[in-house]
This record gives structure tokens, sequence and C-alpha cells, in this order.
């Protein structure tokens, strides 16, 4: 990859990160806890469905953005994702990787299916942990006027 395609990428990456987190938002600003307990209907899922879509694509899209930011800052890339995440802790961009270690657990395992009740804690914690930690890098992606 040149520099053109760095510079580039390193521009749209958290453009793209930027839209999937404001989508998380507008999940979480009208998001009610999910009962397990509850027969939802179809139409009642849609919002959860939509919360669990959106958190997988924030989650990745995140990752691409530190992905770009990494090579473009260090021109270089970790080998693995724990130490993609602890350089982002680092230079401040996360809280704390282990934080975003247990976002990506949850993001890949939200494709299968679970129990309400775990259903339920999954929600909780993109709720309570996982979406204001998401909503934390916002500041870092727009870039300030001059």
């Amino acid at each position: 990859m040149n520099t053109r395609d760095i510079e580039q990428v390193r521009e749209l990456n958290p453009q793209k990160a930027d839209r999937a987190i404001a989508l998380i938002k507008a999940s979480l600003s009208d998001f009610r806890p999910f009962d397990p307990s509850v027969e939802y209907s179809p139409k009642e899922l849609e919002p959860y469905d939509a919360l669990a879509d959106r958190f997988v694509r924030a989650v990745e899209c995140a990752l691409r953005y530190f992905r770009s930011h990494e090579l473009a800052e260090f021109a270089e890339q970790s080998d693995t994702t724990r130490n993609l995440l602890n350089r982002m802790e680092k230079l401040g961009l996360i809280s704390n990787a282990t934080l975003w270690l247990e976002m990506r657990n949850v993001r890949n395992r939200i494709t299968h299916d679970y129990l309400p009740e775990q259903q339920a804690a999954m929600f909780g914690e993109i709720q309570r942990r996982f979406g204001p930690e998401l909503l934390r890098l916002t500041p870092t992606l727009t870039p300030s006027p001059d």
C-alpha cells in the first residue's frame, strides 16, 4: 500500500466509524431493556435486531479505523488485535484494551442464536458498557477545525 492509499484509508475509516457510532447512539437513545420473560413479536424485536447489527458494524468500523490509524502513525501493523488495542489504549483512543476485547467477543457471539437470558445480558452490556465506550471514540473521529 503506497502513501496515497494509506492517507485515503486513514481519511475514510474515521468517517465510516463515525457514521456507525451515530447509529449506535440513535439505537441507545430509545433502548428499553430486553426482558427474557417476554415473548416478543417480530416487530417488537426490530429495535434489538437493529442495535445488535449496528453494534457489530460499529465495532468492525472502529477496528478498521484503529488499523489504519496505526499504519499511518507507526508505518506498521500489530500482529494481533490485542496488541493493536493495547497500542490504541496507550494513544488514548480507547479507555481499556480488555474492554474492547470483550466487545469483540460479544460482536462474534451476537450472530448466533442464544437463549433470551443471554440476549438480555448482551444487550445490557451494549447499553451499559460498550455503547458508552464507542461514543467516547466519536471526538477522535472528526477533525477539529484549525
